[in-house]
């Protein structure tokens, strides 16, 4: 808190679009989706009549021995979408990991293995802040201080395209970095419950990107082993690596997806984790202690599930995956103008994009921040990385503004 007597909070008075309108008038273009979550911009008409005619009906009920239509449709759909076809609802994406970790703890011990209890992360993972989620991540400034609260977990080398060696291509660097995983995990596959892995893009780790290839030698090695495989797609599920999910670009199920984020649009907190038949089954039975004890007084809410299902009905009407690949591919032209600047690793997976810039202050991303307001643009640099992650809903000319603003503001800063 003590930043903002530098930097003060700005009021946000209200949303349209990709825009944010503080007290005083002025705009910015939400390059950042408020944090990942915002996927058909802000104050969309369709979500929020949705929730609006909710409201009329039923606001919340608890799932202990009730239910209601929102939760049974999007568990449905979201069956569907997935192909795992039980689903655990929370409020938000750090709820999602807990829930996913415990309940492979707890279909082990449930299977007569009570010994797998250990779980293994990539290097530079972030999954979440709670004890349990920390546990399982390597970002040393959220990690460090609650240490000694924390489970262990050991880290497997991270196939993000960067780390490579010179002259070493993005798949045969992954396909390395899962030979070091099969070694581990061959190792230690005795103790090990879950593999837990953000799919394609390690978003808090300056938007670290890998190849499919190595999603599917990660499931064929915890197959292989008897280890679970969590897919943590609360950052990049729904639509934002250009597919509905990450994890089917490398054409693999995994034993659990954690969902969060973009699920309502970016309107009300929802998170849910789903899995397969055969965990569910570890855990149906008459002893309430094989039962999966684990209590959110909000789970399922149906104002939120109403805002979700209104998200996945514009995804189908609107047919936003296909549009998207336009989208993405007048962003990457654009961005070439970049390459003018001392910058790096121009990239992109789907709807995110990133490149690094080459500088040696280490306040830049603070720096980057600010001048990025005061041209009317929001963005949050992690380190020296500047990605742009937008609503869906951006036009060419918004486009145009975001690039041109970053280009400015990375040269006044050279």
């Amino acid at each position: 808190m003590k930043q903002h007597e530098s930097y003060p909070l700005i009021p946000i008075q209200r949303g349209d679009g990709v825009w944010l309108y503080d007290a005083e008038g002025k705009r910015y273009l939400d390059a950042v989706s408020s944090w990942w979550v915002n996927l058909f911009g802000h104050n969309n008409p369709r979500i929020k009549e949705a929730i609006k005619q909710q409201l009329d009906t039923l606001e919340h009920v608890m799932l202990a021995g009730f239910t209601h239509e929102p939760v049974v449709e999007l568990s449905e759909k979201l069956g569907k979408l997935t192909g795992l076809g039980h689903a655990f609802y929370a409020s938000d994406g750090a709820s999602a990991t807990e829930i996913a970790l415990k309940m492979s703890f707890h279909y082990w011990r449930n299977s007569g293995k009570s010994n797998k209890i250990k779980f293994i992360s990539l290097q530079n993972s972030y999954h979440g802040e709670t004890l349990g989620a920390l546990g399982v991540t390597d970002v040393a400034i959220f990690k460090d201080t609650y240490a000694p609260l924390l489970m262990q977990s050991a880290q497997m080398p991270s196939p993000d395209f960067r780390l490579s060696e010179a002259g070493e291509g993005a798949e045969t660097f992954a396909l390395r970095c899962a030979e070091a995983l099969e070694f581990y995990v061959s190792e230690h596959h005795h103790e090990l419950a879950a593999f837990i892995i953000e799919p394609l893009v390690q978003c808090a780790a300056g938007m670290g990107m890998y190849p499919p290839a190595y999603l599917r030698r990660a499931r064929e090695i915890c197959t292989k082993y008897d280890v679970h495989l969590i897919a943590d797609e609360i950052a990049v599920g729904f639509g934002r690596t250009g597919t509905m999910f990450a994890c089917e670009q490398g054409e693999i199920l995994p034993d659990f997806i954690c969902l969060s984020k973009g699920i309502t649009g970016g309107y009300l907190p929802l998170s849910a984790v789903l899995t397969t038949d055969k965990v569910y089954q570890a855990f149906y039975d008459d002893s309430t202690a094989k039962g999966f004890l684990h209590s959110h007084s909000y789970t399922g809410n149906p104002l939120a599930c109403s805002a979700a299902l209104a998200t996945l009905a514009i995804f189908e009407s609107d047919h936003s995956l296909h549009k998207n690949l336009e989208k993405t591919a007048f962003i990457v032209n654009q961005m070439q103008a970049l390459t003018h600047l001392p910058v790096k690793y121009l990239r992109h997976q789907g709807m995110i994009f990133a490149f690094d810039v080459v500088t040696q202050n280490p306040q830049f991303s603070k720096l980057a921040y600010q001048a990025a307001l005061q041209r009317g643009l929001l963005l949050r640099p992690i380190g020296n990385t500047i990605y742009f992650m937008p609503p869906y809903t951006i036009a060419e000319d918004e486009i145009n503004f975001m690039v041109s603003a970053t280009y400015d503001l990375v040269k006044a800063m050279q």
